[in-house]
């Protein structure tokens, strides 16, 4: 049996500093302490680059060193990301590149000036062809999916072969949907127990240990001192497969359905038309990337930029969705907080130009901005209207 654990380590740069603590914390450190622990233990994180700013920021520098070290035993294995965690398929493909950029310049910062990750985490796993073929033009090797990307349908990835993508040529590692979606550790031991033999792939968010689980028992810290538990970076588990096969992944999710699938909604979750919420947070955001990567010589472009790419994260459509993760140990997708936290970034952004001939644009942005406001604060109080009148 050989365990591949995948950990996602991303709070939104512009988030409430005792949220980033909190998840540090409870679950960062706990995994960092559980690797420092256990040597023969090998974990693959992605550690989104906005959260080293943060991190570093809260005075966590030494969780930073102690990731360097865990690096350069060979316990470790990082992957390259988009900075500050946009749905990539979405956005301009050079946003894309810019973001992937930063977080290399923020890799090499603490892990050296050579450092280069072969894999590559899509922010929520969401794949698209072009997006792919960027990253392996930029030098990546292989990228993390969900089961579902293979084909858009659950349970068809053989985990002992290795996937090629037609597209873009890169090797492709498929998540197990059920074990992720589990409390991972006790679905381990249980598979331990049952004397199960193979590959299996998990792949989470790290806040998962102790964030959103509160694991009483340390099954966490119990299943890594099985002497005969094998786990392998995502890299070394890439050297053992013996068979290839070409596959042809389908823009998707790590969340995506069947039923989103067959009805070509690979990115539902975040960009559903008939949300009005969600389409006009669309509307202002491609309102405001044009503003602002258009007037590169404004005086003020490097703070509209700043806002820009905190608006662009993923969270500020995700909250707006209204599905209810409880399931995944998740919360209901709806905050209006959240939602008005990045359309706050948009318009800021567009305030933030001086060009004398962003007077329309602004009046078109600031009515948009408005109209988002209303819609946001009409939809939660008509929301918990409905639920309270139906107890």
């Amino acid at each position: 049996m050989i365990w591949i654990n995948f950990l996602h380590f991303y709070q939104p740069v512009n988030t409430d500093a005792h949220i980033i603590k909190e998840a540090t914390e409870k679950s960062y450190l706990r995994v960092v302490r559980a690797l420092e622990e256990n040597p023969h233990i090998k974990f693959t994180f992605n550690v989104n680059g906005c959260l080293f700013y943060r991190l570093e920021e809260l005075g966590y520098s030494n969780l930073l060193r102690r990731l360097v070290v865990l690096v350069k035993k060979g316990q470790l294995e990082l992957t390259g990301n988009a900075a500050y965690h946009p749905l990539l398929p979405l956005i301009d493909i050079r946003e894309v590149e810019r973001q992937i950029l930063e977080t290399e310049s923020l890799l090499q910062k603490y892990f050296g000036q050579n450092y280069k990750p072969k894999g590559f985490f899509l922010s929520e796993m969401a794949y698209s062809q072009k997006v792919a073929e960027l990253i392996k033009k930029m030098g990546y090797e292989w990228i993390i999916l969900d089961e579902i990307s293979k084909s858009g349908k659950l349970e068809e990835v053989d985990q002992s072969k290795e996937y090629v993508d037609k597209y873009s040529g890169l090797k492709v590692i498929f998540r197990s949907r059920n074990l992720s979606n589990s409390f991972v550790p006790r679905t381990i031991q249980k598979l331990h127990e049952e004397k199960r033999e193979g590959c299996f792939v998990t792949a989470t968010d790290g806040e998962l240990y102790g964030l959103r689980h509160i694991d009483h028992t340390g099954e966490f810290e119990k299943i890594l001192k099985i002497k005969d538990l094998k786990t392998l970076t995502i890299s070394e588990c890439q050297k053992t497969k013996k068979e290839s096969e070409i596959v042809s992944p389908v823009s998707s999710n790590w969340e995506s359905t069947e039923s989103e699938m067959c009805n070509k909604r690979p990115f539902f979750l975040w960009h559903n038309k008939k949300n009005v919420v969600q389409a006009n947070l669309w509307r202002l955001a491609n309102l405001t990337y044009k503003a602002v990567e258009s007037r590169t010589d404004d005086d003020n472009y490097v703070w509209a930029r700043w806002h820009l790419v905190r608006g662009l994260a993923s969270c500020t459509f995700w909250w707006a969705s209204g599905k209810d993760f409880s399931h995944n140990f998740g919360p209901l997708a709806w905050n209006p907080d959240e939602i008005e936290r990045g359309t706050n970034e948009f318009i800021r952004a567009v305030r933030a130009l001086e060009n004398e001939n962003t007077r329309s644009l602004k009046m078109k942005a600031e009515k948009l901005y408005i109209q988002i406001k209303k819609q946001i604060w009409e939809q939660h109080w008509a929301y918990y209207w409905k639920k309270n009148n139906d107890k």
